[in-house]
């Protein structure tokens, strides 16, 4: 038999695999880290896009905030002028209200009685007053009690006057000050 070497054929053989397998490791390195690349590239371009819709939710929310402190700011406003609106009709209302007092005043005052001192407290009317006669205070008493802008009139002291006013009673006399309703609405 011949001797026939084949050792070098071989060792060329095995040589050329090798270095078809460390192309191909090195190729699937490339293209495990071009993989790996373009993947933590998504990612890193997802999470910017994440980080940039949640930074315009929070500059949306912050301007949002702004608008509902300014509505609240608003609706404060709002209803310190309706308060103010209030109290300057219920004083528009109310201006009358003490013309017509007097004139009820004068008009349940009976002849031969006078007022000395009138005196109010809330819806309260304190009268001082003198009199001829004690059935003139009982008109003036029967007279408050008919009126619309009077009630409960209380008679605290009838007693003699001074010297300079002989012949006069004079009389401490409580009465409460109503406001009649309007005509028109008893429905």
């Amino acid at each position: 038999m011949a001797k026939i070497n084949l050792r070098p054929w071989r060792e060329e053989l095995r040589a050329e695999r090798q270095k078809q397998f460390v192309v191909m490791i090195l190729g699937a390195a490339i293209i495990a880290g071009g993989l790996v690349f373009l993947w933590k590239s998504d990612m890193d371009s997802r999470i910017a896009y994440q980080q940039s819709r949640n930074a315009y939710i929070e500059t949306a929310a912050k301007k949002l905030d702004e608008q509902i402190k300014e509505i609240e700011d608003l609706k404060r406003k709002r209803d310190e002028l309706l308060a103010r609106m209030q109290v300057i009709q219920d004083l528009q209302g109310k201006r009358p209200v003490i013309v017509r007092v007097f004139d009820e005043l004068v008009r349940t005052l009976p002849d031969g009685l006078f007022y000395t001192d009138i005196r109010r407290s809330g819806d309260s009317l304190s009268i001082v007053g003198m009199a001829e006669s004690n059935s003139r205070v009982s008109s003036l008493m029967r007279q408050f009690d008919e009126s619309d802008w009077f009630t409960d009139p209380n008679l605290a002291n009838v007693s003699a006057a001074d010297d300079l006013r002989a012949g006069y009673s004079e009389f401490n006399l409580s009465v409460k000050q109503k406001t009649p309703e309007p005509e028109g609405e008893d429905e």
